[in-house]
């Protein structure tokens, strides 16, 4: 259910790993926390907003990654996500590069899953922006730093999931869907990563490259500019290891636990 929770609650938590661990693992999606004052401008009500969470949360995965972190030979550092990607999203651009814009999920959604109103379409995006999508960004560009500071590389893994059908909301939905879904960027996933991933993955089912999401996250400050920060998305196929939509995780999520963590050790 949606868990409301006061204004100006922290947005993100940085979570220790081992000091020499290049790896962070990012969760960005796995919250359903709206703060009071965020859940005022959602035109939504209570029950739609809980089925609208229900279709947009990627539930578990911060409880997968948790998992994979404690069974990593090293553990890795998590970086998650404290609220629902409904306050903002901070892995989309904040601008007009956005393609999601298309369908009224940029930075911040006015649109739902659906295809419905979430928001007014006058919502002034810059409070939402200005108190939540950048000192986000920052606390990612300041991890991301700290890994190349103390290793001298980065490696950003995306942690998320989606539906076995596809939503009205996506632009790329027609192309396959299998059980892993591996996002990758020219720049950022070199062939060994990949690789790394295809491998670890291997007994979860098929894994395939960029369909139906693609792409990866990497902070602004260092995306397409630094060859040290490396990043791969991993996409969850939800019917693999939970009851869609938004029910309880099942014994799947355990073995995709174990596959995060035996990439984490092999990168």
């Amino acid at each position: 259910m949606e868990q409301p929770v006061p204004p100006y609650a922290p947005s993100f938590e940085l979570l220790p790993g081992a000091a020499e661990s290049p790896v962070l693992l990012h969760v960005p999606h796995s919250s359903r926390a709206i703060p009071a004052d965020v859940r005022e401008g959602i035109v939504l009500d209570d029950a739609a907003l809980e089925r609208e969470l229900d279709h947009i949360t990627d539930a578990h995965t911060e409880r997968i990654a948790e998992r994979a972190a404690a069974l990593a030979g090293t553990t890795p550092w998590r970086f998650v996500n404290r609220l629902s990607r409904l306050v903002v999203d901070p892995e989309r651009f904040p601008d007009e590069r956005e393609e999601m814009l298309a369908v009224g999920m940029g930075a911040v959604y006015t649109a739902t899953t659906h295809r419905g109103v979430l928001r007014s379409p006058d919502t002034d995006h810059g409070p939402l922006v200005e108190r939540y999508f950048r000192p986000y960004a920052r606390a990612m560009t300041e991890a991301v730093a700290g890994r190349l500071a103390a290793t001298g590389r980065a490696i950003v893994i995306d942690v998320h999931s989606y539906p076995r059908e596809a939503l009205p909301y996506e632009l790329h939905g027609a192309g396959p869907r299998p059980p892993v879904c591996l996002g990758t960027d020219a720049f950022h996933t070199p062939s060994r990563l990949r690789e790394a991933a295809l491998r670890a993955f291997a007994g979860c089912g098929e894994t395939g490259l960029d369909s139906p999401f693609s792409g990866t996250y990497v902070p602004l400050e260092y995306y397409g500019r630094e060859a040290r920060v490396s990043a791969l998305m991993v996409e969850i196929r939800r019917d693999t290891y939970m009851t869609e939509p938004g029910g309880p995780a099942g014994p799947g999520a355990e073995d995709l636990a174990g596959a995060l963590a035996a990439l984490v050790d092999a990168v």
